[in-house]
């Protein structure tokens, strides 16, 4: 557990900085971008359901972190035991080496098609190592000393999307652009998805938290904020630009070397969350293994992987991590949070009853991807799993 020392030196002002710049990504461009054949009315609407939905669940699971002084890995163990935990530190590397293979090679595209327009220079895996070089410095860097890194960055991305957001929203219609057609409730599924991919990371940051409820609250405000702006800017952006081409619609806004600048540093600010969170998830499997090292470690990896990775399979990636970290995060919730189980038994190296939701809870979601519901699918399904928890484990029954 981290000591007090430890938790105060961390601020709610730099806690808010980290979580909007972790919004801050052409994923979350991307992603708003997929919402473009519902109009851009019916496109907010979803955008916005989504990410309250999706903050609802940010807050309880970023608050476990700030009380208990526990990484999302290990206050895991709670609910699933050690060897739980172990597990889920597995599934949760595979998810954010996938996630930084992703961001990398999306911005190293990005980067691409904008450094081609502007200089004829054109070298994707160039773009990949400037990108993963930065990331590993930031690292190196050390999440205490980032703040002051942050203020800068961060401002600096504030203003320029500000800047693309109100070129691109101020030129969009409101008619359903052409693409593969899209319901609602799936819309508003990405939306949560998107949101539930930060629920196994923002423990390993509230856990160092001066103040536990006004930072978290402020991470998941700033988050919110951040990337309701994101998706907002790729939905409209499609709608104007007629594309999904991040690099394409950030030049048709008029924004050149700025246009670079969102690029590169909005990748590094989001994907130095994912390395970082994996490094601290490794430690959770052995106290031998360091936390920068690992980062480092996947950073390089993520890199690599970049050249090989298929931005088709995106919307699939995502459903992934909804139906893991839905039904996990629901029994984790109903322990700590209901029934006041709050400590780690080390006495339990595996708890067979959640591992055995966890699995209903899985096998449920995928069941329920072809069918459409106005909220989506991941709020059932932790319903659902959640329900099905308190009435296996409900006062006076022996768990």
């Amino acid at each position: 557990m981290s000591t007090q020392t430890e938790l105060e030196k961390v601020s709610t002002f730099s806690q808010m900085l980290l979580w909007f710049g972790a919004a801050v990504s052409i994923a979350e461009i991307l992603t708003g971008a997929l919402l473009a054949p519902l109009g851009f009315e019916m496109g907010m609407g979803a955008i916005l359901v989504g990410h309250v939905i999706g903050a609802a669940l940010l807050l309880p699971a970023g608050l476990i972190g700030a009380q208990s002084g526990l990484s999302a890995a290990r206050s895991v163990r709670i609910s699933f035991g050690r060897y739980g935990s172990y597990a889920f530190s597995i599934l949760n590397l595979v998810q954010l080496l996938g996630w930084t293979a992703i961001m990398i090679v999306s911005g190293a595209k990005a980067m691409d098609g904008i450094t081609g327009e502007l200089w004829g220079f054109r070298n994707e895996a160039v773009g990949c190592a400037v990108i993963g070089v930065l990331i590993a410095l930031w690292v190196l860097i050390g999440i205490k000393n980032l703040a002051r890194v942050n203020v800068v960055v961060v401002t600096m991305l504030f203003g320029l999307s500000l800047v693309l957001g109100f070129t691109v929203l101020g030129q969009t219609g409101s008619g359903a652009a052409a693409g593969e057609p899209i319901s609602f409730g799936t819309a508003v599924e990405l939306n949560v998805s998107m949101s539930l991919s930060w629920m196994p990371l923002i423990s390993d940051y509230t856990r160092r938290l001066r103040r536990p409820f006004a930072g978290t609250a402020v991470s998941v405000l700033g988050y919110f904020i951040g990337s309701v702006l994101m998706f907002a800017i790729g939905l409209g952006a499609s709608l104007y630009a007629g594309t999904a081409d991040i690099a394409r619609i950030l030049l048709a806004a008029g924004l050149g070397l700025a246009a670079l600048l969102i690029v590169l540093f909005s990748t590094v600010t989001t994907t130095f969350l994912d390395v970082y969170s994996a490094g601290v998830s490794a430690a959770n499997l052995s106290e031998r293994l360091n936390e920068k090292t690992v980062a480092v470690l996947v950073c390089a990896l993520g890199t690599i992987l970049a050249a090989s990775v298929s931005m088709e399979q995106y919307e699939n990636f995502l459903f992934f991590i909804g139906s893991v970290f839905a039904p996990l995060f629901s029994i984790l919730f109903v322990d700590y949070w209901l029934l006041g189980r709050r400590e780690v038994d080390p006495s339990r190296p595996l708890d067979l009853r959640s591992a055995l939701l966890w699995a209903a809870g899985f096998v449920f979601y995928r069941l329920l991807l072809p069918y459409d519901t106005p909220v989506g699918i991941t709020l059932p399904v932790m319903l659902l799993v959640g329900v099905s928890s308190i009435v296996v484990r409900f006062p006076g029954r022996k768990v």
